[in-house]
């Protein structure tokens, strides 16, 4: 299916239909809110920066300002679960980086890179493994290409005329030799798209017969022949090799290849296809498959998996398929291939003492697999350092816990276990291990003298104060190199050779950068020097603040405070609440702070701190936990918590003087909309709220919704009561509802606001709807992100900061 190409004047004179509380269409242009939000908006965004593998070079990373609805109006096709953009092969509306420099990190030296294309929409940076050269993937308005970068001399150059196929993002990889990329490209001969026929060939049909198949509601699915051709050939692509002097090497025939990977020896290439028929119930990632080994003449050596199309698996978090699946090279050894495996026929209902077993196979894949680990959890993830040290995750999501192993691959030693941990609790998380880049290019456990450096954000009672720790796999003992201080949030990015951590240090008032620190000297040397991106909101305060609710479960949250504002002087303010429910089961882990007093105070757009330059207080990110312990499941109180948190939040702000609880908004986006929503319909708290993109009627999503594993059918009730589209003759509180006319997220589809607002508008509520043309789940185009705070401060303003109140009786 193709979405129309708009031709899009951006003036007053283009269009947006609103519908009023009045049930009147009218029209306004794209509005504009005032200079001190505008400025926010169209603020140099926070720069990036990748490593190179010897770690001696940073590559920094500028990205784009919000790109206009022009750029969102680019042609595109919604395929399978995928938004892409036929006149390029690329995705649909991709984030890209606009800009790139090069620092020297001993000398701090910045040099720019000559010969880039004067418009710069990189999707792909990838270093060589010997840090002289970086590939990269540009997209054009109507091509993609590859190109070179050769860091000796800071200068860059197409790399051969190919085209490379980014539908599904770009797929490259360099060879172990330094002198060759192999990537996904358009075939030379590819054909053209095919055109739909205007006479359609017959009706879509669909069956089922005694096959239970429950999906999630996705969207963007296949529909008909037509779809189905066009996916046939843009996902079509030609794997193939592509030396330093141009020459290219095809590897077999086109085909619809998802992934590919390079064994560590480069003898073997390790590929997964879609297999036909297609589906229309289910997106890509869940489409039938074929994963196999070929030799570098593209000629299959060994097939590893074909899985049917996964439209029959269980809606629980934990089911997975049945075969052989994360199918991966083991990036310490020449060509030895792992996966995973379910033991309980891949369904959680299932009682089994083992869950997952961990297989391995090595070249010339002619001996039975060997079995290296029976797992009680599913297999998450292996890191290896070398044959004789490899670590092992595996998790279970409905119990939240995790498991770490540590265990031999070639069998010299027996497996054991590292550490057991509830992946709620972020007090108590030990940290991802530190990985290395051999000389092949592989990414390997980095050891040293048998221990493992971890980093963690430190989550604490204090915020998070970063980390790096060495954790010795013999002992189990742990020795912490350094830890994060205030008044400063420095996250640590790698230890180097030369035994200085390199982190990225940021402060309320100073923008994240990247520093050397001398671990013995603690002796600090900036690598960048970033300005503040808005210097007009400097006085604006940022306050992490802890508070409890009713029940004693411990909650936080970001207050947002006007510049020169004293609570004392100027008395308490209208305030708007914004937060995002989640689901806990541990009251106490639903407690522990999830943020630092130290970042740098960024005042964001997306959520509602732009107000604070209005007058207004902003409690941003406030805590909105959804606990159930035991048997009790999250959502069997879901109103309830709701209600006690919102009560928490507001009390936490009048009783710091700040907020008057006459005067108070709540709102969110997605599910936070959905909250919003259910708030406004279940208490008298709140004089206005904002829902953006949200989903309402929960019929509308059967087979589960956010981590919700029942269906409709196990808990009617259950469903009826957390839907506000159900309870919207209560919603007489004014509520403004925002959405994307091109919303891609599961569950939430446009007519989600639409109905709700049919609703309310049918009983007599005060409510607004505003469709926002072209847009998606998150809103991309400057003229919609400026539209859409006009929109929030109008609202506000009307319905909370000049809000009359009640006569007295």
């Amino acid at each position: 299916m193709m979405k129309k190409t708009l031709l899009v004047t951006i003036s007053l004179g283009f269009l947006l239909v609103c519908t009023l509380a009045n049930a009147t269409a009218v029209t306004t242009g794209y509005r504009e809110p005032v200079d001190a939000i505008t400025a926010i908006v169209d603020a140099a965004p926070t720069p990036g920066a990748s490593l190179s593998p010897d770690g001696t070079t940073l590559l920094r990373l500028q990205y784009p300002a919000l790109p206009s609805l022009a750029d969102l109006a680019a042609p595109e096709h919604r395929l399978a679960g995928v938004r892409l953009n036929p006149a390029n092969n690329g995705p649909s509306q991709p984030r890209y980086i606009a800009g790139v420099t090069l620092i020297d990190i001993a000398s701090g030296q910045r040099r720019d890179i000559k010969g880039l294309p004067a418009t710069l929409k990189v999707i792909a940076a990838e270093w060589s493994a010997n840090s002289r050269y970086i590939a990269v993937v540009q997209l054009d308005d109507n091509q993609s290409s590859l190109w070179r970068i050769d860091t000796k001399n800071a200068t860059a150059k197409r790399w051969g005329k190919l085209q490379p196929n980014a539908v599904q993002g770009a797929r490259l990889e360099w060879a172990a030799s330094n002198d060759a990329v192999y990537l996904l490209a358009v075939a030379a001969k590819h054909p053209a798209a095919p055109l739909a026929t205007i006479v359609p060939a017959g009706p879509v049909v669909t069956e089922a017969r005694n096959r239970t198949a429950p999906a999630r509601t996705y969207q963007d699915l296949l529909q008909n022949q037509h779809d189905e051709a066009l996916f046939g050939h843009y996902f079509s692509s030609q794997l193939l090799k592509i030396t330093l002097n141009n020459k290219v090497t095809n590897i077999g025939q086109p085909a619809l290849i998802r992934s590919f990977s390079l064994s560590p020896d480069n003898q073997h290439i390790l590929v997964n296809q879609i297999e036909p028929p297609f589906s229309y119930a289910v997106p890509i990632f869940r489409f039938a498959n074929s994963t196999e080994v070929w030799n570098l003449r593209g000629e299959v050596n060994y097939s590893v998996a074909k899985q049917p199309v996964a439209d029959n698996l269980p809606i629980s978090f934990d089911a997975v398929v049945t075969g052989p699946r994360s199918v991966s090279w083991r990036n310490d050894a020449p060509a030895t291939l792992h996966w995973a495996q379910a033991a309980d026929a891949g369904d959680p209902a299932n009682q089994a003492e083992v869950r997952d077993q961990l297989w391995q196979l090595a070249a010339p894949f002619s001996a039975e697999p060997v079995k290296l680990l029976d797992m009680a959890f599913r297999f998450r993830n292996l890191l290896a350092a070398n044959a004789s040290t490899a670590l092992v995750y595996e998790g279970w999501w409905q119990d939240r816990q995790e498991k770490v192993w540590l265990i031999s691959p070639d069998g010299s030693a027996e497996p054991k276990l590292l550490w057991q941990r509830s992946t709620e609790d972020r007090y108590a998380d030990p940290g991802q291990p530190l990985m290395t880049t051999a000389a092949n290019g592989q990414r390997l456990l980095r050891l040293e003298q048998g221990q493992l450096l971890l980093i963690a954000e430190g989550a604490s009672e204090q915020g998070n104060r970063p980390f790096i720790d060495k954790y010795d796999l013999a002992t189990g003992d742990n020795e912490r190199l350094w830890r994060s201080e205030a008044p400063y949030y420095e996250y640590p990015i790698t230890l180097l050779a030369s035994g200085k951590l390199l982190t990225q240090r940021e402060a309320p008032t100073e923008p994240a950068d990247f520093y050397l620190r001398d671990l013995q000297t603690d002796e600090l040397t900036a690598l960048t020097d970033t300005p503040h991106p808005m210097p007009h909101t400097l006085g604006i305060s940022r306050e992490l603040i802890n508070y409890q609710r009713g029940d004693g479960v411990p909650m936080s949250a970001n207050l947002i405070l006007p510049a020169g504002y004293d609570a004392k002087r100027d008395g308490p303010l209208p305030t708007i609440i914004w937060a995002y429910p989640r689901e806990f089961r541990n009251a106490a882990a639903a407690g522990q702070v999830a943020d630092s007093p130290y970042r740098f105070n960024r005042i964001s757009y997306w959520t509602p701190q732009f107000l604070a330059t209005q007058g207004y207080a902003v409690l941003d990110n406030a805590t909105m936990p959804i606990v159930g312990e035991g048997e009790t499941l999250p959502n069997d109180n879901f109103i309830a918590q709701l209600v006690l948190n919102a009560k928490a939040a507001i009390a936490a702000g009048v009783s710091r003087g700040v907020t008057d609880a006459g005067r108070v908004a709540i709102g969110g986006h997605s599910y936070g909309a959905f909250m919003t929503a259910n708030l406004l319909a279940h208490t008298n708290l709140f004089q206005a709220g904002i829902a953006r993109s949200g989903a309402y009627n929960r019929s509308l999503t059967p087979f589960g919704f956010q981590r919700e594993q029942r269906t409709l059918w196990d808990d009617p009730a259950l469903y009826l009561a957390m839907s506000p589209f159900f309870h919207a003759d209560k919603l007489k509180t004014p509520l403004l509802l925002i959405h994307g006319t091109d919303d891609n997220n599961s569950g939430t589809f446009p007519m989600q606001s639409e109905r709700l607002y049919q609703a309310v508008k049918g009983h007599g509520g005060t409510t607004r709807l505003v469709m926002l043309p072209l847009e998606s789940h998150g809103y991309r185009a400057r003229e919609s992100v400026l539209h859409m705070l006009w929109e929030t401060q109008s609202w506000l303003d009307e319905f909370v900061k000049n809000a009359v109140p009640p006569a007295a009786p």
